[in-house]
C-alpha cells in the first residue's frame, strides 16, 4: 500500500494500514540492513518520519493515542541518532565539494570528506552495543504495530473530513508563522522550523493526493525540493557547530579555512532560494486551503 489514506475507503482501515507499512518497513531494514548500518538508520529514520506525520494529521481526533506514540517513535530515533548525525556530516561536506566553486576549494574540500568518513567510522567501531540497540529498537516498532489496533476512527466521513481541515489549518499556520521568522535575522533554529513544519505539508499533500491528485502532486513535489534545501541548511549549521566543538580533526589550516568559507557561503545561499521557494509552498492562505481540503475529502468519499 502507499503512502496514501483514500477517501473512499474505511479511514481507520487506512490509517493502520499505511502505519503498519511504514512500521514493517522500519523493522524489515533494521534487521537487514542491505547497505549497512549507516543506511539502515538513514532509512529507518525517514520511515518515522512519516508516521509521526501521518500520526499529526490525526491528534485532534486521538491526542493521546498521537502523544504516547509520538514519544515512543522520538526515543526510538534518539537511541540511534549519534551515528547518523555523523553520517550526515559526511553527506553534507560531499554537498559542498559538489557544488565547491574553484578547483582548490574542490581539493580542500574532498579532504575534508576524508576526515568525516574517518570520524563516522571510528564512532560506528567504537559504539558499544550498536548491536543490541537495533535489536531492542526493532522490538520497540513491533509493539508499535501492535498498539495500532486499538486507535479506531467511528466518527464518520463528515467528522474525518472536519478533523483532516482542522490540522490542514493548524500545519499550515504553523508553517506561515515559522516562515515569517526566517526574515531577518533569523536563527538556524528558526530554518529548522520552518523544516520540519515543511515535511508535515509535504507529507499531508502525500496522505491526501487522492482528493485532487494532479494539484497535490505539484505541491508535494514543490514540498519536497524545499525540504531538501532546508535539510541542508540545517547540516551546514550541524557542519558548523562540529568545527568548533572538535577543532583538532581539521589538521590543516587551509583546509579548514576554505570549509568555513563554503559553509558561510553556501548558508547564505541556500537561505535566499529556500524563502523564495518558501514563499511559493505557503502562499495559499491556510484557512482557505483548510476548507477546501475539508470540501475536497466530502466530494471525493461520496
Amino acid at each position: 500500500m502507499a503512502y496514501r489514506i483514500r477517501p473512499d475507503a474505511d479511514f481507520t482501515r487506512e490509517f493502520r494500514s499505511v502505519a503498519k507499512e511504514q512500521l514493517g518497513e522500519a523493522v524489515a531494514i533494521l534487521e537487514e540492513r542491505p547497505d549497512g548500518a549507516h543506511e539502515a538508520i538513514h532509512s529507518f529514520r525517514k520511515n518515522l518520519k512519516r508516521l509521526r506525520s501521518l500520526y499529526r494529521l490525526v491528534a485532534r481526533e486521538v491526542p493521546d493515542f498521537q502523544a504516547r506514540e509520538n514519544e515512543r517513535l522520538r526515543s526510538a530515533a534518539r537511541s540511534l541518532s549519534a551515528i547518523r548525525d555523523a553520517n550526515a556530516l559526511v553527506g553534507t561536506a560531499q554537498y559542498l565539494q559538489q557544488t565547491a566553486r574553484e578547483k582548490e576549494e574542490n581539493e580542500a574540500l574532498g579532504r575534508i570528506v576524508t576526515i568525516l568518513e574517518g570520524r563516522r567510522d571510528w564512532m560506528a567501531e567504537a559504539e558499544s552495543g550498536l548491536e543490541q540497540r537495533l535489536v531492542e529498537t526493532s522490538d520497540v516498532l513491533n509493539e508499535a504495530i501492535n498498539c495500532l489496533d486499538d486507535v479506531s476512527f467511528a466518527g464518520g466521513h463528515r467528522k474525518n473530513a472536519r478533523m483532516l481541515g482542522k490540522s490542514w489549518r493548524r500545519t499550515a499556520r504553523k508553517a506561515k508563522a515559522a516562515l515569517a521568522a526566517c526574515h531577518g535575522e533569523a536563527s538556524a533554529g528558526d530554518f529548522h522550523d520552518l523544516r520540519k513544519r515543511t515535511y508535515d505539508y509535504r507529507l499531508y499533500h502525500s496522505l491526501l493526493r487522492d482528493v485532487w491528485p494532479g494539484a497535490m502532486q505539484a505541491k508535494r513535489d514543490a514540498g519536497k525540493e524545499l525540504v531538501e534545501d532546508l535539510g541542508h541548511i540545517h547540516d551546514l549549521a550541524v557542519l558548523s557547530e562540529l568545527v568548533e566543538a572538535e577543532p583538532q580533526l581539521f589538521t590543516r589550516n587551509d583546509d579548514l579555512a576554505h570549509l568555513l568559507d563554503a559553509i558561510i557561503f553556501r548558508q547564505q545561499e541556500d537561505r535566499r532560494q529556500a524563502l523564495v521557494k518558501a514563499e511559493a509552498v505557503f502562499a495559499d492562505d491556510p484557512d482557505e486551503e483548510a476548507e477546501r481540503i475539508e470540501l475536497l475529502w466530502l466530494t471525493a468519499g461520496r
